[in-house]
């Protein structure tokens, strides 16, 4: 049985006071959640969010690995640094860090290798272009980028992987529950063919502008089992009103 999961991702977002009135806020609401709960925050306030939410059952994660275990790599953070302050989830190929810092799925796939052997569990991104998409190549894309990561880390040691179409990101457009559907179907499958009995418990999240008004008929879906959720993750309130759309089974 899957257990749905929705994470924050602030991106280049917060501060230290306005981190801790987030938590405190969400912590107020989150009583009524029918689904596991994480945030991943920048580096600079990791150590604070693991602070603040120790002792509850909300996990805390970063947002990017470095492939290097240390040395000369000027403004890289380990996988081991995360681990040392007590983070348990990361993030690995955003959208963003594919598409403005040109990782690879090679990349990808050894920051979550990094990760794995850390103990922290990785949220695997996959996503297409709108060009990408406009030639009939969503599947494709995305299968590829999964099976880089396959290759490397079990399927059992993910914590998600998230479909998360570039051109829903950040633009306001969301894809129809159905076409999501769609794309979360064919990772269920190629996570089946890899690992079946994994794949029947790993959950695969939506990360497309999910917003409140959207979250529920996209959670309904039989292959959605969550979010990743951007913007609106950046008030708690919001945050926990996309949470609020995961029924109890």
């Amino acid at each position: 049985m899957r257990q749905p999961i929705v994470i924050a991702n602030w991106k280049m977002n917060g501060s230290a006071e306005a981190n801790r009135l987030w938590v405190e806020s969400f912590l107020n609401l989150k009583a009524d959640l029918h689904c596991r709960t994480a945030v991943c925050a920048p580096f600079v306030y990791l150590s604070q969010m693991v602070e603040l939410l120790k002792g509850t059952d909300v996990g805390v994660g970063a947002e990017t690995v470095s492939v290097a275990d240390k040395g000369a790599f000027t403004g890289e953070i380990s996988a081991s640094m995360l681990k040392d302050i007590g983070v348990t989830y990361c993030i690995v190929g955003h959208s963003e860090r594919r598409t403005i810092w040109h990782e690879s799925d090679e990349n990808v796939a050894e920051q979550a290798e990094k990760l794995v052997a850390q103990g922290i569990a990785p949220v695997v991104c996959v996503g297409e272009t709108l060009e990408e998409r406009e030639a009939g190549k969503t599947e494709e894309v995305v299968l590829r980028q999964l099976r880089a990561v396959l290759a490397r880390v079990p399927a059992a040691q993910f914590a998600a992987v998230a479909y998360e179409p570039v051109w829903a990101i950040g633009t306001g457009k969301t894809a129809t529950p159905e076409t999501a559907q769609e794309v979360h179907a064919a990772i269920r499958a190629a996570l089946t063919e890899a690992d079946a009995a994994a794949a029947q418990t790993l959950p695969i999240l939506y990360g497309g502008s999910v917003k409140p008004a959207n979250a529920r008929e996209l959670f309904l879906q039989p292959d959605i089992d969550g979010g990743l959720i951007g913007g609106a993750a950046l008030k708690a309130e919001d945050f926990h009103s996309v949470c609020a759309a995961i029924d109890a089974d």
